[in-house]
């Protein structure tokens, strides 16, 4: 029986929204309802579709306009919001009404390089100049500011001396694969 309809919101690639979708293709409490870019050429909607996921597409001052993108959720019975990627900031309407239902990761060990701006290569560009030892990825509850909402988990890998930027990317992504789906889990079974 399903308890819960998510939706996936995406602006790049969506390596993880696809993950995602497979991990939970094998849960019948979790509906992924709909994928929703705000990038025209996201790769994540042509997979999506693929999977059979509802996908849309809209531009940046959709998600502006008072109540438009709260009436689309209302429209598609969404109960919580997965951010997998996106990079367009909520509005304090969505962040209150979904308060503690809207989900995201960050390529880091928030509150380190986080914040407006700080997503992706430029995370893992300021990790490696810093010359941090470690690193990881944090996943927390979605507020009106960018990486601010109540940690909901961390997990830390080691950041070598020889470490690039794509190399560090890549070890980033295995991690946030093997752990995104298990905690949106966890925290969609806690909360409803």
């Amino acid at each position: 029986m399903v308890i819960c309809n998510v939706a996936i919101l995406v602006s790049g690639k969506g390596t993880n929204a696809l993950n995602i979708i497979e991990y939970f293709e094998k849960k019948n409490f979790v509906n992924i309802s709909v994928l929703i870019s705000n990038n025209a050429s996201s790769l994540a909607v042509k997979k999506a579709q693929k999977k059979g996921v509802n996908s849309f597409v809209f531009n940046n001052d959709w998600f502006k306009k008072k109540n438009v993108f709260l009436n689309f959720l209302a429209s598609k019975n969404i109960n919580f919001i997965v951010l997998a990627g996106f990079l367009q900031k909520l509005s304090t309407e969505v962040t209150e009404t979904y308060k503690n239902k809207i989900i995201n990761l960050h390529p880091s060990l928030l509150p380190r390089f986080g914040g407006k701006g700080m997503y992706g290569a430029r995370v893992h560009r300021a990790v490696i100049e810093s010359g941090e030892k470690e690193t990881g990825i944090s996943i927390h509850f979605v507020n009106e500011e960018y990486d601010k909402g109540v940690l909901i988990y961390q997990h830390k890998i080691g950041v070598s001396s020889k470490e690039t930027i794509t190399s560090l990317s890549k070890k980033i992504q295995k991690i946030e694969h093997q752990f995104f789906p298990k905690i949106i889990e966890k925290t969609i079974l806690n909360s409803f």
